[in-house]
């Protein structure tokens, strides 16, 4: 594949997800859709082009809002991949998922080059594990297409000296000055506090409760728990059985104030969340 200058980064093919005022009125799902052979928990599942279609056409007509897809798997232990490796995963999936489907795609990368080229073959999102504060090439390439980006925050190990949420929030602040200065539109900012992202159980527990710390900023938050480990630790179970741990964290989540879940089991998660919109939000729809 050619490379290309972060100028030729087209804009939006597909209007992105969160014009306002959408956000707030309900609960968006995010379904998340690897194409790797070793995430934590449906790893070479939907690693073929046309098997990872057909689980994404089902996400969408289960009430998925947008697809995300992942060629690298960021389980603790995983082996890292290289750009031509996550690219030869990821381009074919997002070029047959973006013909076959309605709702937008966000990339699940950390690498801009890859993220430039995913935005290239259809995708309108980007979801930075590294909250734009991995590779410094990664806000230009969002800027550049008009892309919406998922600012993640992750750190290497688990001390929090303030306190894990002063600790994310330092960093959300860090992030979004570097958004700024880039250019990359503030509507087109969506926070996700990376639970499971060096931080401890407690930690984790602790910012799902105080989840609304994360709301002084302004902007949409996106809650990613889905049978991740906090969940097989308090119910000490593996994550094929973790489903209903997923959907009271999304309860929760959705009590506490986010605006998005992303998720594995979207049809289950889409019923929990509308029930928890229709007694936590004043209007949904």
């Amino acid at each position: 594949m050619n490379a290309m200058t972060t100028d030729s980064v087209p804009s939006l093919a597909k209007e992105a997800l969160n014009p306002p005022p959408a956000w707030g009125r309900r609960t968006r799902i995010m379904g998340i859709l690897n194409v790797t052979p070793d995430s934590f928990y449906d790893g070479g599942r939907h690693n073929l082009p046309d098997d990872a279609v057909v689980q994404a056409r089902r996400m969408e007509s289960e009430g998925a809002d947008w697809i995300d897809i992942g060629a690298e798997s960021t389980r603790p232990g995983a082996t890292p991949v290289s750009e031509d490796e996550e690219l030869r995963r990821l381009l074919p999936v997002i070029d047959q998922v973006h013909q076959a489907c309605q709702c937008p795609i966000s990339v699940d990368t950390s690498k801009a080059s890859v993220a430039r080229a995913a935005l290239q073959a259809g995708a309108t999102w980007v979801n930075d594990i590294r909250g734009l504060q991995g590779d410094v090439a990664m806000a230009g390439v969002v800027a550049a297409a008009g892309a919406s980006v998922i600012i993640m925050h992750s750190q290497r190990g688990t001390d929090y000296p303030d306190g894990v949420v002063t600790g994310i929030n330092r960093f959300f602040e860090t992030s979004l000055r570097i958004a700024e200065k880039a250019g990359i539109a503030r509507e087109c900012v969506v926070l996700d506090p990376g639970i499971g992202f060096g931080k401890t159980t407690a930690q984790n527990l602790e910012i799902l409760r105080e989840l609304r710390e994360f709301r002084r900023l302004g902007l949409p938050l996106l809650v990613g728990v889905s049978r991740k480990s906090v969940i097989g630790h308090v119910l000490n179970l593996p994550p094929e059985e973790r489903l209903e741990g997923s959907l009271a964290a999304t309860v929760v989540a959705v009590a506490a104030g986010a605006d998005a879940v992303r998720v594995h089991d979207v049809q289950a998660q889409v019923r929990v969340a509308r029930m928890a919109d229709a007694v936590y939000r004043v209007s949904h729809g």
